[in-house]
Protein backbone atom coordinates (compact mmCIF):
# COMPACT_ATOMS: atom_id res chain seq x y z
CA UNK A 1 0.00 0.00 0.00
CA UNK A 2 0.99 3.47 -0.81
CA UNK A 3 -0.30 5.67 1.47
CA UNK A 4 -2.26 9.35 0.30
CA UNK A 5 0.41 11.41 2.78
CA UNK A 6 3.21 9.15 1.91
CA UNK A 7 3.93 8.41 5.51
CA UNK A 8 7.46 8.13 5.45
CA UNK A 9 9.30 7.38 8.75
CA UNK A 10 11.45 10.91 9.18
CA UNK A 11 13.89 10.00 11.61
CA UNK A 12 15.18 7.61 8.91
CA UNK A 13 17.22 8.17 6.03
CA UNK A 14 15.87 7.86 2.04
CA UNK A 15 17.51 4.13 2.09
CA UNK A 16 16.62 3.35 5.28
CA UNK A 17 12.79 4.07 4.45
CA UNK A 18 12.98 2.11 1.36
CA UNK A 19 14.68 -1.12 2.70
CA UNK A 20 12.33 -0.70 5.92
CA UNK A 21 9.88 -3.82 4.48
CA UNK A 22 12.68 -5.96 3.64
CA UNK A 23 14.34 -5.82 7.30
CA UNK A 24 11.23 -6.93 8.59
CA UNK A 25 10.87 -10.00 6.60
CA UNK A 26 11.98 -13.28 8.87
CA UNK A 27 12.42 -17.20 8.75
CA UNK A 28 13.17 -18.21 4.96
CA UNK A 29 12.11 -15.12 3.52
CA UNK A 30 15.07 -12.84 5.27
CA UNK A 31 17.27 -11.27 3.10
CA UNK A 32 21.32 -10.83 3.55
CA UNK A 33 22.36 -7.18 3.94
CA UNK A 34 23.88 -7.09 0.14
CA UNK A 35 20.49 -8.64 -0.84
CA UNK A 36 18.73 -5.94 0.89
CA UNK A 37 21.32 -3.09 -0.57
CA UNK A 38 21.18 -4.56 -4.26
CA UNK A 39 17.25 -4.11 -4.39
CA UNK A 40 17.16 -0.76 -2.28
CA UNK A 41 19.38 0.41 -4.85
CA UNK A 42 17.87 -1.15 -7.83
CA UNK A 43 14.26 0.34 -6.16
CA UNK A 44 15.62 3.86 -6.57
CA UNK A 45 17.34 3.80 -9.72
CA UNK A 46 13.52 2.93 -10.91
CA UNK A 47 12.24 5.93 -9.56
CA UNK A 48 15.18 7.92 -10.69
CA UNK A 49 16.48 8.90 -7.14
CA UNK A 50 20.17 7.53 -7.34
CA UNK A 51 21.75 9.88 -4.90
CA UNK A 52 19.37 10.29 -2.44
CA UNK A 53 20.44 7.18 -0.40
CA UNK A 54 21.17 9.87 2.73
CA UNK A 55 18.80 12.54 2.57
CA UNK A 56 15.58 12.73 5.24
CA UNK A 57 12.31 13.20 4.29
CA UNK A 58 12.59 16.84 5.10
CA UNK A 59 15.22 17.79 2.96
CA UNK A 60 12.86 16.14 -0.35
CA UNK A 61 10.67 17.82 -2.06
CA UNK A 62 7.00 16.95 -2.52
CA UNK A 63 7.61 14.99 -5.59
CA UNK A 64 10.84 13.41 -4.28
CA UNK A 65 8.80 12.29 -1.70
CA UNK A 66 6.47 10.55 -3.19
CA UNK A 67 8.86 8.54 -5.50
CA UNK A 68 10.23 7.06 -2.19
CA UNK A 69 7.15 5.71 -0.72
CA UNK A 70 6.68 4.51 -4.33
CA UNK A 71 10.11 2.79 -4.51
CA UNK A 72 9.18 1.43 -0.67
CA UNK A 73 6.20 -0.24 -1.90
CA UNK A 74 7.57 -1.48 -4.83
CA UNK A 75 11.11 -2.57 -3.32
CA UNK A 76 8.73 -5.76 -2.04
CA UNK A 77 8.45 -7.03 -5.36
CA UNK A 78 4.27 -6.93 -4.63
CA UNK A 79 1.79 -8.71 -6.86
CA UNK A 80 -0.56 -5.94 -5.95
CA UNK A 81 -0.02 -2.16 -5.50
CA UNK A 82 -2.32 -0.26 -3.96
CA UNK A 83 -2.15 3.65 -4.55
CA UNK A 84 -4.23 5.77 -2.69
CA UNK A 85 -4.25 9.41 -3.99
CA UNK A 86 -0.68 9.02 -4.87
CA UNK A 87 -0.63 12.42 -6.55
CA UNK A 88 -3.12 14.59 -4.13
CA UNK A 89 -0.23 16.49 -3.15
CA UNK A 90 1.59 17.46 -6.16
CA UNK A 91 0.96 20.36 -7.82
CA UNK A 92 -0.34 19.99 -11.65
CA UNK A 93 2.81 20.28 -13.77
CA UNK A 94 4.99 17.68 -11.45
CA UNK A 95 1.50 15.77 -10.68
CA UNK A 96 1.04 15.66 -14.70
CA UNK A 97 5.00 13.97 -15.21
CA UNK A 98 4.85 12.28 -11.85
CA UNK A 99 1.65 10.45 -14.34
CA UNK A 100 3.97 9.33 -17.17
CA UNK A 101 6.53 7.80 -14.57
CA UNK A 102 3.73 5.99 -12.99
CA UNK A 103 2.96 4.18 -15.95
CA UNK A 104 6.38 3.54 -16.86
CA UNK A 105 7.30 1.61 -14.12
CA UNK A 106 4.21 -0.65 -13.89
CA UNK A 107 5.68 -1.11 -17.44
CA UNK A 108 8.73 -1.93 -16.38
CA UNK A 109 7.72 -4.03 -13.16
CA UNK A 110 4.46 -6.23 -14.24
CA UNK A 111 3.04 -5.17 -11.26
CA UNK A 112 -0.88 -4.06 -11.35
CA UNK A 113 -1.49 -0.95 -9.69
CA UNK A 114 -4.99 -0.18 -7.94
CA UNK A 115 -5.15 3.35 -7.75
CA UNK A 116 -7.77 5.36 -5.99
CA UNK A 117 -8.21 9.10 -7.60
CA UNK A 118 -11.00 11.82 -7.26
CA UNK A 119 -9.00 13.75 -10.65
CA UNK A 120 -11.30 12.54 -13.57
CA UNK A 121 -7.96 13.22 -15.92
CA UNK A 122 -5.54 11.71 -13.70
CA UNK A 123 -7.87 8.29 -13.65
CA UNK A 124 -8.08 8.29 -17.88
CA UNK A 125 -4.02 9.30 -18.38
CA UNK A 126 -3.34 6.51 -15.70
CA UNK A 127 -5.68 3.51 -16.39
CA UNK A 128 -5.66 0.81 -18.33
CA UNK A 129 -9.28 -0.21 -17.02
CA UNK A 130 -11.49 2.34 -14.79
CA UNK A 131 -14.22 1.74 -12.70
CA UNK A 132 -16.60 4.88 -11.87
CA UNK A 133 -17.73 4.10 -8.41
CA UNK A 134 -21.10 5.75 -7.16
CA UNK A 135 -22.99 4.92 -3.79
CA UNK A 136 -20.78 1.64 -3.45
CA UNK A 137 -21.09 0.46 -6.44
CA UNK A 138 -19.54 -0.11 -9.78
CA UNK A 139 -21.59 2.39 -12.38
CA UNK A 140 -19.61 1.46 -15.05
CA UNK A 141 -15.95 -0.52 -16.18
CA UNK A 142 -14.19 -0.66 -19.07
CA UNK A 143 -11.58 1.26 -21.08
CA UNK A 144 -11.04 5.03 -20.66
CA UNK A 145 -12.14 6.10 -24.10
CA UNK A 146 -15.24 3.69 -23.49
CA UNK A 147 -15.85 5.60 -20.42
CA UNK A 148 -15.61 8.92 -21.59
CA UNK A 149 -17.26 7.86 -25.05
CA UNK A 150 -19.78 5.68 -24.44
CA UNK A 151 -21.30 6.25 -20.78
CA UNK A 152 -23.95 3.82 -19.80
CA UNK A 153 -25.73 6.90 -17.88
CA UNK A 154 -25.92 10.34 -16.89
CA UNK A 155 -23.97 9.81 -13.38
CA UNK A 156 -20.99 8.54 -15.62
CA UNK A 157 -21.75 11.24 -17.98
CA UNK A 158 -21.43 13.97 -16.22
CA UNK A 159 -18.93 12.30 -13.65
CA UNK A 160 -16.52 11.93 -16.75
CA UNK A 161 -15.82 15.07 -18.22
CA UNK A 162 -17.61 17.87 -19.33
CA UNK A 163 -20.70 17.48 -20.04
CA UNK A 164 -23.82 19.31 -21.43
CA UNK A 165 -27.07 17.00 -20.25
CA UNK A 166 -29.88 18.03 -21.78
CA UNK A 167 -33.45 16.01 -21.40
CA UNK A 168 -36.61 15.32 -23.53
CA UNK A 169 -39.17 13.10 -25.09
CA UNK A 170 -38.87 10.56 -27.70
CA UNK A 171 -41.43 11.68 -30.60
CA UNK A 172 -39.83 9.67 -33.50
CA UNK A 173 -37.44 6.90 -34.91
CA UNK A 174 -36.08 7.18 -38.40
CA UNK A 175 -33.02 4.69 -39.93
CA UNK A 176 -30.05 5.09 -37.42
CA UNK A 177 -31.50 8.48 -35.57
CA UNK A 178 -34.15 9.08 -33.00
CA UNK A 179 -35.76 12.69 -32.41
CA UNK A 180 -36.07 14.05 -29.12
CA UNK A 181 -38.20 17.15 -28.21
CA UNK A 182 -36.03 19.02 -26.02
CA UNK A 183 -38.29 21.73 -23.77
CA UNK A 184 -35.00 22.99 -21.82
CA UNK A 185 -33.76 24.59 -25.47
CA UNK A 186 -37.02 24.47 -27.06
CA UNK A 187 -36.30 22.38 -30.10
CA UNK A 188 -36.24 18.89 -31.48
CA UNK A 189 -33.20 17.70 -31.12
CA UNK A 190 -31.46 14.54 -33.67
CA UNK A 191 -29.88 11.62 -32.00
CA UNK A 192 -28.15 8.56 -33.18
CA UNK A 193 -26.55 6.85 -29.95
CA UNK A 194 -29.79 5.66 -28.50
CA UNK A 195 -29.99 2.67 -25.92
CA UNK A 196 -32.03 -0.16 -27.16
CA UNK A 197 -35.59 -0.54 -26.21
CA UNK A 198 -36.29 3.14 -26.29
CA UNK A 199 -39.42 4.27 -28.28
CA UNK A 200 -41.36 6.73 -28.95
CA UNK A 201 -43.21 8.91 -25.68
CA UNK A 202 -40.26 7.77 -23.69
CA UNK A 203 -38.26 10.19 -21.72
CA UNK A 204 -34.72 10.45 -22.55
CA UNK A 205 -30.73 12.09 -21.12
CA UNK A 206 -29.14 13.41 -24.18
CA UNK A 207 -25.36 13.95 -23.45
CA UNK A 208 -22.87 16.05 -25.89
CA UNK A 209 -20.00 16.66 -24.80
CA UNK A 210 -18.49 20.65 -25.13
CA UNK A 211 -15.91 19.99 -27.72
CA UNK A 212 -18.39 18.38 -29.92
CA UNK A 213 -20.22 21.63 -29.59
CA UNK A 214 -19.10 24.15 -32.68
CA UNK A 215 -19.80 27.91 -32.28
CA UNK A 216 -20.43 30.68 -34.83
CA UNK A 217 -21.35 34.03 -34.86
CA UNK A 218 -23.10 33.59 -38.13
CA UNK A 219 -26.15 31.03 -38.77
CA UNK A 220 -24.47 28.10 -40.88
CA UNK A 221 -26.76 26.07 -43.17
CA UNK A 222 -28.60 23.53 -41.52
CA UNK A 223 -27.11 20.21 -43.12
CA UNK A 224 -28.13 16.59 -42.52
CA UNK A 225 -28.75 15.21 -38.81
CA UNK A 226 -27.12 18.34 -37.08
CA UNK A 227 -28.48 19.98 -34.30
CA UNK A 228 -28.66 24.05 -34.56
CA UNK A 229 -29.56 25.79 -31.39
CA UNK A 230 -29.35 29.49 -30.91
CA UNK A 231 -27.92 31.73 -27.66
CA UNK A 232 -26.34 34.35 -26.48
CA UNK A 233 -22.47 34.09 -24.66
CA UNK A 234 -22.82 34.41 -21.11
CA UNK A 235 -19.31 34.06 -20.39
CA UNK A 236 -16.15 33.20 -21.65
CA UNK A 237 -13.44 31.41 -19.49
CA UNK A 238 -9.48 31.58 -21.49
CA UNK A 239 -7.38 28.61 -20.73
CA UNK A 240 -4.64 29.54 -22.92
CA UNK A 241 -4.60 27.00 -25.66
CA UNK A 242 -8.27 26.85 -25.98
CA UNK A 243 -11.42 28.63 -24.19
CA UNK A 244 -14.61 27.63 -22.70
CA UNK A 245 -17.81 28.94 -23.57
CA UNK A 246 -20.69 29.30 -21.99
CA UNK A 247 -23.94 30.13 -24.14
CA UNK A 248 -27.83 30.57 -22.71
CA UNK A 249 -29.94 29.26 -24.88
CA UNK A 250 -33.94 30.84 -24.76
CA UNK A 251 -35.63 29.62 -21.15
CA UNK A 252 -32.01 29.71 -19.57
CA UNK A 253 -30.84 26.80 -19.65
CA UNK A 254 -26.69 27.10 -20.09
CA UNK A 255 -25.24 25.23 -22.82
CA UNK A 256 -20.66 24.99 -22.77
CA UNK A 257 -18.94 24.72 -25.59
CA UNK A 258 -14.85 24.21 -25.89
CA UNK A 259 -12.98 25.71 -29.08
CA UNK A 260 -9.60 26.48 -29.57
CA UNK A 261 -8.36 29.88 -29.24
CA UNK A 262 -7.20 31.63 -33.08
CA UNK A 263 -4.27 33.05 -33.72
CA UNK A 264 -3.93 37.27 -34.21
CA UNK A 265 -6.74 38.80 -32.98
CA UNK A 266 -8.66 38.29 -30.00
CA UNK A 267 -11.85 36.39 -30.94
CA UNK A 268 -15.11 37.75 -31.13
CA UNK A 269 -17.07 35.65 -29.54
CA UNK A 270 -17.45 38.03 -26.05
CA UNK A 271 -19.95 38.28 -23.71
CA UNK A 272 -23.77 38.88 -25.11
CA UNK A 273 -22.80 38.04 -28.59
CA UNK A 274 -25.56 36.08 -30.31
CA UNK A 275 -24.06 32.67 -31.62
CA UNK A 276 -25.28 29.98 -33.39
CA UNK A 277 -24.60 26.26 -31.96
CA UNK A 278 -23.88 23.55 -33.62
CA UNK A 279 -23.37 19.83 -32.94
CA UNK A 280 -24.20 16.44 -35.10
CA UNK A 281 -26.39 13.63 -33.98
CA UNK A 282 -23.71 11.28 -33.97
CA UNK A 283 -21.60 13.45 -30.88
CA UNK A 284 -25.14 13.00 -28.72
CA UNK A 285 -25.47 9.80 -26.57
CA UNK A 286 -28.90 9.26 -25.27
CA UNK A 287 -29.19 7.71 -21.85
CA UNK A 288 -32.32 6.45 -20.47
CA UNK A 289 -33.85 7.51 -17.25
Amino acid sequence: LMFQSYALFPHMNVAANVAFGLRQQTGENRLSKAEITDRTRAALSLVRLEGFESRRPHQLSGGEQQRVALARAIVKRPKLLLLDEPLAALDRKLRESTQLELVRIQAETGITFVIVTHDQEEAMSLSDRLAVLHAGRAAQIGPPREIYENPQNAYVADFIGNVNLLSGKVTAITGDCTSVRCEELHCDLVVANVPGGIGPGDTLHVAVRPERVTVSASSPARGANVNVVQGRVRDVAYLGAHSRLTAEIAGGKLMTAVRLNPGGEPSALEPGAEVTLTFAAADCRGLAT
